[in-house]
């Protein structure tokens, strides 16, 4: 097969060959004008960190298979080849429950291959309110290596991302383990002091989830554990580019102290996304839609429980707020969760060799508004728009 497109990282016009991988490249000129007729084509874009979607709970051992089928098709409108469903602190059995049930899911469903691997998400995260975030405190608990074992078993080895807050007795011994079974660890949720997140990093941690999220409102100037993060360069750093989780300039520095290269945009989507807005339940959290459907919060409050963010608008976020050229947020929608999640056959970009995901759009000069045209998953259209 054959596909097109103007690569936004180098500028030419990209014709590519490919079956379940990519064939050839052949690239051409670069394009003399851009309009927002362009057409761009660049790796699928790849979400680590998805809770639910289209009204779909993730976290849920109960949600039908079927369902999640259903959402994916929706998640991939968005230009999103691969995604990381992610499964956030509940009761022990609930989460294994959860975990097994994804795991059926991506072995029987037709476009089951969408789920590249698992994020756990707690429960060994912060006790304290602010760092906990929405987590649900009475099952919020110590690093335990028995329950990840369970959990890892029912996902049938698929637990590719695991979040946890160093704060707690014995976390780089834990850290240290779940690393060498060749899983990304990152900390988040999290309270910690300075020298526990070093601790943490020298035992393997790797990755800081949605940094500036799940943090206390008030923090000491100097030292915290935001800057600690921020500050480390062997940490990649996961950003909710929504404009509501973080403020504008959070946003830029966050993006300069990492630099396009260890930063990741994910979105943290909730069941809500996509749908109308009105009152939701995650697993026993109840949540809401705000209008106009784009902030999902505790019901009752303002606390953030999760976002309603396409990673399309993520994209075009990290452009207007982040004041990123197309090229660079692209890549933190591919290349860097690729390389910080170990997602291989993704690592290069558009080269041969790479997996045969695509994503086709154009992209809107004067407003950086992107529209999805296609989405490819191992050399299978899997989107095409209207």
């Amino acid at each position: 097969m054959q596909i097109s497109g103007i690569n936004p990282t180098t500028g030419l016009h990209t014709t590519i060959t490919f079956e379940k991988a990519i064939q050839t490249v052949s690239d051409s000129s670069p394009a003399t004008t851009r309009d927002a007729s362009t057409v761009y084509i660049a790796p699928g874009f790849i979400d680590v960190q998805v809770n639910g979607f289209a009204g779909v709970d993730y976290c849920q051992s109960g949600t039908a298979v079927e369902e999640i089928g259903r959402s994916i098709d929706v998640i991939h409108s968005s230009g999103t080849s691969l995604f990381f469903p992610t499964v956030i602190t509940n009761s022990p059995d609930e989460m294994v429950g959860a975990l097994r049930n994804l795991a059926s899911a991506k072995e029987s469903l037709p476009n089951g291959a969408a789920m590249e691997g698992f994020h756990v998400e707690g429960p060994f995260i912060s006790p304290t309110d602010g760092p906990r975030g929405a987590h649900p405190q009475r099952w919020v608990t110590a690093p335990d290596l028995d329950l990840y074992q369970r959990m890892q078993e029912a996902a049938r080895g698929q637990i590719k991302l695991f979040t946890l807050s160093p704060e707690w007795e014995g976390a780089p011994a834990f850290i240290e383990a779940v690393a060498a079974d060749g899983v990304t660890v990152s900390i988040g949720h999290t309270s910690a002091s300075a020298e526990q997140i070093s601790d943490a990093v020298r035992a393997g941690a790797t990755m800081s989830t949605h940094i500036g999220n799940g943090a206390h409102k008030v923090l000491p100037r100097h030292p915290n554990y935001l800057w600690q993060q921020l500050a480390d360069d062997r940490l990649y750093a996961g950003v909710i580019a929504d404009g509501i989780h973080l403020g504008e300039d959070f946003l830029r520095v966050a993006l300069r102290a990492k630099g396009v290269e260890r930063a990741v945009l994910v979105t943290d989507a909730a069941m809500p996304a996509g749908c109308q807005p009105g009152p939701y339940m995650l697993g026993e959290v109840e949540v809401e839609l705000l209008p106009p459907g784009d902030r999902v919060v505790l019901r009752g409050g303002d606390r953030l429980a999760g976002s309603a963010l396409f990673m399309h608008k993520g994209v075009e976020k990290l452009m207007t707020l982040g004041h990123l050229a197309l090229a660079e947020a692209v890549r933190l929608a591919t290349i860097n969760p690729a390389h910080c999640c170990h997602v291989q056959g993704r690592q290069l970009g558009l080269v041969e060799g790479d997996r045969a995901d695509f994503v086709l759009f154009v992209c809107h000069s004067e407003t950086n508004e992107i529209q999805v045209l296609e989405t490819w998953v191992n050399g299978k259209r899997v989107f095409q728009a209207n």
